[in-house]
């Protein structure tokens, strides 16, 4: 087909596209947006270099984590069994308390971006209640499969590898 034989066969091509892009046949979403929304925790386990597992946040962990699907990002996550204060005052807890609530919770913002290529995501870590992480920039590898979303954090807080399972939050 040359010159002006290819001319009908161009708009035939060009006319199926339109025709099929109006019947809602689409691209499929990047992985980005698929990420995009909020997530709640179903799982974080603390992985030991000999494969040992604990449940970083206790059997039922309670979170967050938000994607704005603009590159910013929240996320927040506390065992579901912290103990309340005696004194029912934030600033007068006992070092006990003080202690449960710092290795039973995490949080952390600020920006992300997504790899398609290799499956990563990037957070630009702005503030974390893990001062050790604040300006931090961590690569995580993930896996996102329906409304199940599973992320490796290769140097988790509380030491070995962390990993995490949410589920799209209803």
């Amino acid at each position: 087909m040359t010159g002006i034989d290819s001319v009908p066969t161009v708009l035939r091509l060009v006319a199926l596209g339109l025709a099929l892009q109006s019947c809602g046949v689409a691209a499929q979403p990047t992985l980005d947006q698929q990420l995009a929304g909020a997530w709640t925790y179903v799982s974080v386990d603390t992985v030991r270099p000999d494969g040992s597992r604990t449940p970083m946040y206790g059997p039922n962990p309670h979170g967050l984590v938000i994607f704005d699907g603009h590159g910013h990002y929240a996320l927040v996550n506390a065992r579901g069994d912290l103990p309340k204060y005696a004194s029912n005052d934030r600033m007068k807890g006992s070092a006990e308390e003080y202690r449960a609530v710092v290795q039973g919770s995490i949080a952390h913002f600020g920006t992300y971006i997504v790899n398609e290529a290799d499956k990563t995501i990037t957070f630009r870590i702005d503030s974390s209640t893990f001062p050790n992480w604040n300006g931090a920039e961590q690569r995580r590898p993930f896996v996102l499969s329906g409304d199940e979303l599973r992320w490796t954090t290769p140097a988790a807080s509380g030491g070995g590898s962390g990993e995490v399972v949410l589920r799209r939050a209803k």
